[in-house]
């Protein structure tokens, strides 16, 4: 299960309950720290309880699980708010604000004096544990959030009152009795990790089911099938193929359950959205949701396996596309209708005419759009390899993080300290040495300068700018050629090496070489391009990028792109920053 709790039985439960209706005792075992909340999160709750305008203000689950021959549950999660919502209680009954005390009660397991604190928190002296310093500063923050309210606060408090028993609610997980409690408490935890939608979904879908067909065994078919497709959704090619990367949820399969249901994404999804809309529907016919979330899993497994759609759909993920919107597209279409569908889906994120490729560049805006066309290239160049196994890797493109990169680079401006200067003499005195049509001569004289500079105490800008220009002059080529041209762009992975970012296309070209060699990742157009598999044999210089390999490189591109172009002028959609 993850980060979660562990495999869920017949035996689990899980529902929701308003605070107002909580009578139960409960026992707070040993393995839990003492109450340790301050006034930063008293506050929040109390805020968050008063200003929500949701028909229901969920808190964060708590877990617990039925102590044997006892009428008390051992508390595993949920302790701080439990002991929070206490001392607000207490404090309306204090001051007579309501007339009635907290309904439920907390026994600590090693800390006896909690039951003295709680039962008067007004009258605890902060000074006398680290327990009673927390407890005192927490009602002392309770009593202050009330009285900023002024002549208003009986009527904040009955309208709060109110909340418990008609809008705020917990998630109530009862752990089955076999549940090691110290180790769900550790995994619940380990970095604050809440419950997730989809183990609320699971421990709610596996009690109907069992309820609904109790002696055939069905809850643990569907719990391995549950299993089974968490293991899927773990294959790294699959997640990045249907999430670029952008996820790192504690189970996959939430994934799916968030597709089924839709709506907000990302801080504007509602606190455990997925499992409230689903809710009803499990109630109802716990088996049809769960064939909705196979039926899911097998199209998108689907997809994985189909080398068209894969690289397609891909690419529209890496581009933005929500996978909900793609699962959506694809209804009630037949194959070749969603293959076009996804054609002309490309197309408008493209937004690209044969002449609006032609002018693409580094700069601005459009750099956004260059970028978008060469990974479209990069993906399609693979997927037309029909007789190749080899897919493009969208796990290694979200990993290494791919950007658009000079090809040659004519200068090196924007390196500006000496370290970087002398890393950038360093990359290229090997090239230097490695390129066959630089005369001996010259050879002699740039590498003579270049030790010189590499072995002094301090080199200074002006020196490095003279050896730069000779040395970019002997291995670029003529300065009038725009060095921003989509011609002159690929995806390169230079990270936090700016001196190889700037450095021409032979540093490159060697650097290239000795990450395939080592088994790198290299995207298929940009591992052509420094091997000039696209430049015409006869026309071939191997250590310069120049207006031959260019102007080939760019009907290569065009070639890819092209079942993608739009006719006439380019569109501008507005998309460029999705």
């Amino acid at each position: 299960m993850g980060a979660g709790l562990p495999q869920e039985t017949a035996d689990s439960a899980l529902r929701e309950r308003y605070v107002g209706d909580i009578a139960e005792r409960f026992w707070v075992p040993a393995y839990q720290r003492g109450y340790r909340w301050g006034r930063e999160e008293v506050e929040r709750l109390l805020d968050d309880l008063w200003n929500s305008d949701q028909p229901s203000y969920y808190l964060q689950p708590v877990v617990v699980k039925a102590m044997p021959g006892d009428d008390r549950w051992e508390l595993i999660e949920g302790q701080q708010r439990l002991t929070t919502l206490f001392l607000i209680l207490a404090y309306m009954r204090n001051e007579s604000l309501q007339s009635t005390p907290p309904p439920y009660s907390l026994d600590y397991e090693t800390r006896p004096e909690m039951l003295e604190y709680l039962a008067d928190p007004a009258a605890i002296k902060p000074g006398s544990n680290i327990d009673a310093f927390h407890l005192a500063g927490a009602y002392g923050a309770v009593a202050a959030w009330f009285k900023a309210h002024g002549a208003r606060r009986q009527f904040v408090a009955n309208k709060l009152y109110g909340y418990f028993f008609e809008r705020v609610r917990i998630i109530w997980y009862e752990a089955p009795a076999e549940t090691d409690s110290a180790t769900v408490f550790r995994r619940l935890n380990v970095g604050r990790i809440p419950l997730t939608d989809a183990e609320l979904v699971k421990a709610l879908l596996l009690s109907k089911v069992e309820a609904a067909a109790p002696s055939r065994g069905r809850s643990f078919e569907v719990a391995a099938q549950w299993d089974s497709i968490e293991r899927d959704l773990r294959n790294p090619e699959l997640w990045a193929f249907i999430t670029a990367g952008k996820r790192a949820d504690s189970t996959h399969i939430s994934l799916l359950l968030d597709v089924i249901v839709g709506g907000p994404t990302g801080r504007d999804r509602p606190l455990f959205h997925t499992f409230e809309t689903l809710r009803p529907d499990i109630d109802a016919a716990p088996l049809q949701v769960w064939e909705r979330v196979l039926d899911l899993h097998s199209l998108i497994t689907g997809w994985y396996e189909d080398r068209d759609v894969f690289h397609r759909v891909g690419f529209l993920v890496s581009a933005g596309d929500d996978l909900a919107h793609i699962v959506a597209m694809s209804m009630e279409k037949t194959k070749s209708e969603f293959d076009a569908a996804l054609i002309d889906r490309i197309s408008a994120h493209l937004s690209l005419s044969e002449e609006g490729v032609r002018e693409l560049n580094y700069e601005g805006r459009s750099a956004i759009r260059s970028e978008r066309a060469l990974v479209l290239m990069n993906v399609e160049t693979v997927r037309r390899q029909s007789s190749s196994s080899e897919r493009y890797s969208f796990h290694a493109h979200a990993e290494e993080r791919w950007s658009l990169e000079h090809i040659h680079a004519q200068s090196a401006e924007r390196l500006t300290r000496q370290d970087q200067w002398l890393e950038w003499l360093r990359l290229h005195r090997c090239a230097i040495s490695a390129v066959p049509s630089i005369s001996a001569s010259l050879r002699q004289s740039l590498e003579a300068e270049i030790d010189v500079a590499l072995n002094s105490s301090k080199l200074v800008e002006s020196a490095f700018r003279g050896i730069e220009a000779k040395v970019v002059a002997a291995l670029g080529e003529s300065s009038d050629v725009d060095i921003h041209s989509i011609t002159n762009l690929a995806l390169l992975d230079s990270g936090s090496n700016s001196a190889l970012s700037n450095s021409v296309f032979e540093v490159k070209r060697q650097e290239i070489l000795r990450r395939d060699k080592g088994g790198s990742y290299i995207p298929a157009c940009t591992r052509n391009v420094f091997l000039k598999y696209y430049t015409p044999n006869a026309d071939q210089q191997l250590h310069f990028w120049g207006m031959v390999d260019r102007q080939a490189y760019l009907e290569a591109i065009l070639d890819a792109l092209g079942p993608y172009l739009l006719p006439g002028l380019a569109v501008e959609t507005g998309d460029e920053d999705d």
